[in-house]
């Protein structure tokens, strides 16, 4: 009796502090067919659950972070479940959000992210200074510059001087045709077409992800006056992934691009241009400096105008492997993209165009997702291959 009652004592001061508040229902999330492992895992939570914050609650009463936006899709990070696994989870109101997660901070256009203090990404969302004699043309904004493994270490690059036009990563079209004119929107020297950001970013930060918004502006510069032939918007999303943190650094990047008139956007058959990026000036020359890898298996010599669920670009920095993997979902138009695996400069492209001429019409527009996988050391091609399942084929969540 005695022990009855400290237990209902206890409870009750456990619950003015906040350590648990209401329940309101649970999951039950379901692996499927693989294994998983810090994984992104979101669901729809009931929209008369209230105002958060929330969290969940294993079976074991550990808590796990949980954020929910406006529309109340909620997002966790699934910490391990084997392949045909269930694990169930009671979602709770909370008085206080848990501490830690992503942090995005703004200035100006600028939108710098870090997890627990360290610098994971920023983006650029106003016209960046080029380097003293590059002239403005080459001015650009609306690109992601600087990218850090969880060491710190820097893998992009920035107006390097071999391409004044290569900025972190970012995605012009090369090739095009827009009312019989041939704007370029990726090689900026031609002065024949250029992307804009519109407006500030917004940003958002969170116990599991913070998220940058933007709008960009595709200029045709050839036409009098100017006109707009795309309309741009980027979604970036960055996780914490808890314990992983310290491994690997993930980002998600939706691309929506649509007709700003009754113009299409026709895109030629062409091996580059879409989304891009630009690696580390040491890595630049012909041989091993740059290291590529895909997911069939292709390295620097054989990668080029290939096809891949996701492609690694790396190289040594101060003596050590560092690099990232692009994932390309399999919702992509032409997915698998095809793959442009510079031979000399250190560079990779995912570029539909590689599959023949298209177009972007009127009322259609062209949606392109992404996950990047930040990581110091070599890539591992069985652990890429299981957070590619993760992205194209994530664990399914029930509603009870």
């Amino acid at each position: 009796m005695r022990a009855k009652v400290f237990g209902v004592i206890g409870l009750a001061i456990l619950a003015a502090h906040g350590v648990f508040a209401a329940d309101l229902g649970t999951i039950v999330v379901s692996a499927g067919e693989f294994d998983r492992k810090g994984t992104p895992t979101r669901f729809d939570l009931p929209k008369d659950v209230g105002d958060g914050p929330f969290a969940l609650r294993d079976e074991a009463g550990a808590k796990i972070p949980l954020q929910v936006d406006a529309s109340k899709r909620a997002c966790f990070v699934l910490a391990e479940l084997k392949a045909g696994q269930t694990k169930t989870f009671v979602i709770e109101k909370i008085d206080a959000q848990v501490k830690g997660g992503v942090e995005a901070t703004k200035t100006g256009g600028v939108v710098d992210v870090s997890i627990g203090g360290k610098k994971v990404l920023a983006y650029q969302g106003a016209k960046t200074k080029p380097p003293e004699g590059v002239g403005a043309e080459f001015e650009r904004g609306g690109y992601i510059f600087p990218v850090l493994t969880p060491s710190g270490k820097l893998i992009v690059d920035d107006y390097p001087p071999d391409h004044r036009h290569h900025h972190g990563i970012w995605s012009p079209w090369t090739k095009t045709e827009f009312e019989g004119r041939h704007p370029d929107f990726w090689n900026m020297g031609t002065k024949t077409g250029r992307v804009d950001v519109v407006g500030e970013p917004t940003a958002s930060s969170g116990p599991v992800y913070a998220q940058i918004n933007a709008k960009h502006q595709f200029v045709d510069m050839m036409a009098t006056p100017e006109k707009i032939a795309l309309n741009e918007t980027w979604e970036l999303t960055i996780y914490s992934l808890g314990s992983a943190d310290g491994k690997y650094r993930m980002f998600d990047l939706l691309i929506t691009q649509t007709c700003a008139s009754q113009s299409p956007l026709k895109l030629p058959k062409y091996h580059y241009g879409g989304l891009g990026v630009r690696g580390r000036p040491e890595w630049l020359g012909k041989g091993d400096k740059c290291k590529f890898l895909t997911s069939e298996g292709h390295e620097r010599d054989t990668a080029n105008e290939t096809t891949g669920r996701w492609g690694h670009i790396g190289g040594l920095i101060d003596g050590e492997l560092a690099g990232v993997a692009i994932l390309c979902h399999p919702d992509n138009f032409r997915a698998p993209q095809g793959i442009r695996a510079n031979p000399q400069e250190p560079f990779f492209c995912y570029c539909a165009s590689q599959g023949g001429d298209w177009s972007i019409e009127p009322g259609t527009p062209y949606v392109a997702r992404y996950r990047f996988v930040v990581a110091d050391g070599a890539p591992d091609k069985a652990e890429l291959d299981r957070m590619w399942n993760d992205y194209a084929k994530p664990p399914t969540v029930a509603v009870k």
